[in-house]
């Protein structure tokens, strides 16, 4: 089974899919991994994309499609997270399982309001040194802005401030919503509710891709 997890940044796709091709043995393929892997590594599509990113240029998708297809299991089992992002992409994803025998199977929308997201990143404090994250309302530290493993100051990362967050929003809602209507005709998409709490959302998450 190869499914596609689509949603807004701070949807919980990531933290879902991590859980759930743990527990179905499916692999969880999010393309910035993949990304700073092969550049780590310096794989030769690694040093290709480097040459992207260090000019300031997107990675194009056709490098993309390449990396992933170097991760690919030969017979599936896969959770794409967060990609494809363009009906160009998502094009590209459907050809090249087509060349493996294989298909999207099913699509899952993580549905999330504006407010709720905006409230979770906006909220999510880090430890810039030794990387503990913490949530102002849902997960505080004991001292205020303080981390409790090194008590180090708290920080909040650039693109999680409330201006940037919202942007964010709009460029997503821009490139993704003819996505959504791209697996709607496919008859593949699944709406799911994921502004509640983790662990309804994943119960819920396991009954409609086993149904």
């Amino acid at each position: 089974m190869n499914l596609v997890f689509l949603g807004p940044p701070g949807a919980g796709k990531g933290t879902q899919a991590k859980r759930l091709a743990q527990e179905l043995g499916l692999v969880h393929i999010s393309t910035g991994d993949i990304l700073r892997e092969a550049v780590k590594n310096q794989t030769p599509l690694g040093k290709k994309a480097k040459e992207y990113m260090d000019r300031g240029e997107l990675v194009p998708d056709e490098l993309i499609i390449a990396l992933i297809e170097e991760v690919m299991p030969p017979g599936g089992g896969v959770i794409f997270d967060g990609f494809p992002r363009t009906i160009a992409q998502a094009q590209a994803l459907d050809r090249m399982l087509e060349k493996k025998g294989m298909k999207v199977d099913r699509v899952v929308l993580f549905d999330v309001p504006d407010d709720v997201v905006v409230e979770r990143l906006s909220g999510r404090r880090v430890c810039p040194n030794c990387g503990a994250v913490y949530h102002i309302k849902f997960n505080p530290p004991k001292n205020d802005e303080i981390c409790d493993r090194c008590g180090t100051k708290l920080v909040q990362r650039d693109d999680d401030r409330e201006e940037v967050v919202r942007n964010r929003l709009e460029v997503y809602r821009k490139q993704t919503e003819p996505l959504i209507e791209y697996y709607e005709r496919k008859g593949i998409l699944i709406r799911l509710d994921a502004s509640k709490d983790i662990e309804d959302v994943y119960q819920e998450l396991k009954k409609v891709v086993s149904t």
